[in-house]
């Protein structure tokens, strides 16, 4: 006889109850074997339903149906288990027998949504931007009178969007300008600066917030609380990289709130961050580097990963450190001593560069190379350009938003020296967060590189602080009408001291399917993109280069991303425990937002 299995605990007698016939099939089976076979058998069955029951089963539910069954049979598959070294099944099956299993409660909630899905039942229709609109039968309508209905109907759809873009004002507006006015006196008279030092680069430098005496003039500004507080003086008196421009500062509102989040936790290090860099400052180098760039230096300050792409790294600090910098793992803080590289080790990276003819495309990075000044810049450049096979050169900085005065007639005129059409051109490539960081000195700086054909594009990195309902749709917006075109979105490195800034990847395909895919198609030429350690990046939305394999008993999704180079060499896909997707939920929810708007974020995988 089967063995009798136990009453289940509360937290798992909602699925239970909800999805019986697979209740069934695990406690039914006497061996993790057997359940398998079961559910797989199980899972073939739902394929016929769904294939054969077309009338049933219209095409919108069809497609949710097919996606769970496609990612459960991944995830129950022996190799996969063997690949994450966790089994989904198993825990399903002792809890289905026993009555409790040892995961958390994220685990339950993730198989309660596929299980929804797979049954037809995921309850997405209609989504937020149609509620409470007229459902029309298209099919049924033609000509002039399904064209107005249809606009009628977009009209509707607009106006819901419009209401959420405006919780993401940008700087631009006349009501914020007048804030940043006022900010702007606040942080001359903290400093003991002039209205004449604003637009001067070396006062700036200056008085960068780096030092115990520069937060003490930062908190007569802003008001920061005191656990915020605690883990910037922490991480100052450890020399943890930190550092916030003057300009940067007074982007900030006074009082903390909704608009400018994303710009104070661009900058200000969470206690959690502090302490897992802490616990690694010996061996920083090698624990953050997540990209691997030790492994794809080829030179000193060269990082290549492409065929035809390298990196040339000249200054290895910002004026300004992002708390989530991807080479927090040798950055210094502000104007270290040894920030610049030495000429010695210039030459013989721009020697490398010379020597390898495949090269084409050279990005400057850093640490930022605008920091350096325009006679080191113009003596590099000079090299560079020199060099036949270089056939652009990339200008990568953040100066447009942290210091966007740098970028004046004189600097805009070197960079245009070398734009030579037809031969090299420059481009410049900025990473700007958030609507609310720009403001009239950033669109005058990205006008003075295109009068003189400097095209200049934008990198996002999809973090926790820009990552709500159409917080990145109105920074694409924000950034067209300065002149600026969308680049690539990248979803956060999956670094453990970042913890506090990642966001699960289905909310990135979320946000490009229901989001960016309602403006035109010209302001969302951005890319998302996961960057995988050692060979870079990988395209997110496209299915064939990473799948859902795994869900981890504290309900973190495992993908498999499948490497850009798979169809050319033996290359092993790199596996990434995602964050939680009901832990983020819940973060936003302590935000305030309503989490209702992201129920589609399970249907994405």
């Amino acid at each position: 006889m089967p063995q009798k299995t136990r009453s289940p605990n509360p937290r798992w007698q909602e699925l239970w109850q909800n999805f019986p016939q697979i209740h069934a099939v695990l406690a039914g089976s006497d061996q993790l074997e057997t359940a398998r076979n079961r559910m797989m058998a199980h899972l073939d069955q739902v394929r016929e339903s769904i294939l054969d029951s077309r009338e049933k089963y219209p095409d919108w539910d069809f497609l949710v149906r097919r996606d769970a069954r496609r990612v459960l049979r991944a995830m129950f598959s022996s190799r996969n288990e063997h690949i994450t070294g966790n089994s989904p099944l198993k825990h399903l099956w002792i809890a289905a027998r026993e009555g409790e299993a040892e995961v958390e409660d994220d685990f339950i909630t993730e198989f309660t949504h596929l299980f929804r899905a797979l049954q037809g039942e995921a309850g997405i229709y209609p989504g937020d931007l149609i509620r409470g609109l007229e459902e029309v039968d298209f099919d049924n309508l033609h000509g002039r009178e399904a064209a107005r209905r249809r606009s009628d109907l977009l009209d509707g759809m607009g106006d819901r969007m419009d209401e959420i873009l405006a919780r993401y004002p940008h700087g631009l507006l006349p009501e914020v300008e007048a804030r940043r006015r006022r900010n702007r006196e606040r942080v001359l008279d903290a400093f003991g600066g002039s209205a004449e030092d604003w637009q001067n680069t070396q006062w700036h430098y200056r008085h960068v917030i780096r030092d115990r005496d520069g937060l003490e003039c930062m908190r007569k500004v802003v008001r920061i609380s005191p656990e915020q507080v605690d883990a910037i003086g922490k991480a100052i008196d450890n020399g943890i990289p930190f550092g916030v421009t003057p300009h940067y500062l007074h982007l900030m509102d006074q009082t903390p709130g909704r608009r400018d989040l994303a710009v104070r936790r661009q900058v200000f290090p969470p206690a959690n961050y502090v302490e897992a860099v802490l616990s690694h400052m010996n061996d920083r180098d090698l624990a953050f580097d997540f990209m691997r760039e030790h492994d794809t230096s080829p030179e000193a300050h060269i990082t290549r990963r492409y065929v035809k792409v390298a990196i040339l790294k000249p200054y290895d600090t910002c004026p300004q450190i992002c708390v989530y910098c991807q080479r927090n793992w040798e950055i210094t803080s502000p104007f270290a001593e040894n920030a610049e590289v030495s000429q010695q080790d210039l030459d013989r990276a721009v020697a490398w560069v010379e020597s390898h003819s495949h090269i084409m495309d050279l990005l400057i990075t850093g640490g930022d190379p605008l920091i350096m000044s325009n006679a080191k810049l113009k003596s590099l450049l000079d090299r560079l350009a020199a060099i036949p096979h270089l056939k652009t050169i990339r200008i990568a900085s953040r100066f447009p938003v942290t210091l966007p005065q740098r970028i004046d007639d004189s600097l805009a005129d070197l960079l245009a020296s070398y734009h030579e059409p037809g031969r090299r051109i420059v481009y410049f490539v900025t990473h700007i967060q958030h609507p609310y960081e720009i403001c009239r000195e950033t669109l005058d700086a990205v006008t003075r590189l295109r009068d003189r054909g400097i095209a200049v594009y934008n990198q996002q990195v999809f973090t926790f602080a820009n990552s709500r309902r159409f917080e990145s749709t109105a920074l694409r917006m924000a950034l067209r009408i300065i002149g600026i075109d969308p680049y690539y979105v990248f979803n956060m490195k999956g670094k453990s001291e970042m913890e506090d800034y990642a966001v699960p990847l289905a909310r990135l395909l979320q946000e490009r399917k229901e989001e960016a895919r309602l403006l035109p198609g010209i302001y969302r030429t951005d890319e998302p993109v996961f960057n995988v350690p050692f060979l870079g990046k990988n395209h997110v939305r496209a299915n064939q280069d990473h799948e859902l394999i795994s869900i981890m008993p504290e309900g973190r999704r495992v993908y498999a991303f499948h490497p850009w180079e798979r169809n050319i060499r033996r290359t092993r896909s790199y596996i990434y425990r995602d964050v939680s997707i009901a832990a983020y939920l819940r973060n936003l929810e302590e935000l305030g937002e309503p989490v209702s708007e992201y129920r589609t974020i399970w249907y994405y995988y």
